[in-house]
C-alpha cells in the first residue's frame, strides 16, 4: 500500500439535495388555520418544539405565521405544549 494512498471505511458517497421549497408559496395557501391541528403537527417536532425554516424548507413569511398558528393552537388547547410522545 503506498504512502499516498487514501483508505476509507465507507466509501465517500455523493449525496443529491433535494431544492427545499416552500410549500405555502407552491400551493397557494394565503392563511393558516390555527384550528388544523393536524397540519400544524407537520411542522412540530416529538417533543413539541417548532422545526426551524432550514428543515422544513418554509419561507420566512409563512414561518412567521406558522409559529403564531401553533402558539393560538396551543393556547386553545388544540395542540400541547409539551408532549413525550407527539407523534
Amino acid at each position: 500500500m503506498a504512502k499516498n494512498e487514501v483508505r476509507f471505511l465507507n466509501p465517500p458517497s455523493a449525496e443529491v439535495k433535494k431544492k427545499k421549497y416552500c410549500r405555502f408559496k407552491k400551493l397557494g395557501i394565503k392563511y393558516i388555520d390555527y384550528k388544523d391541528a393536524d397540519f400544524l403537527l407537520k411542522f412540530v417536532n416529538e417533543q413539541g418544539k417548532l422545526l426551524p425554516r432550514r428543515l422544513t424548507g418554509t419561507s420566512l413569511k409563512f414561518q412567521r405565521k406558522v409559529s403564531q398558528a401553533v402558539k393560538r393552537a396551543r393556547h386553545i388547547a388544540l395542540m400541547p405544549y409539551l408532549a413525550d410522545g407527539l407523534k
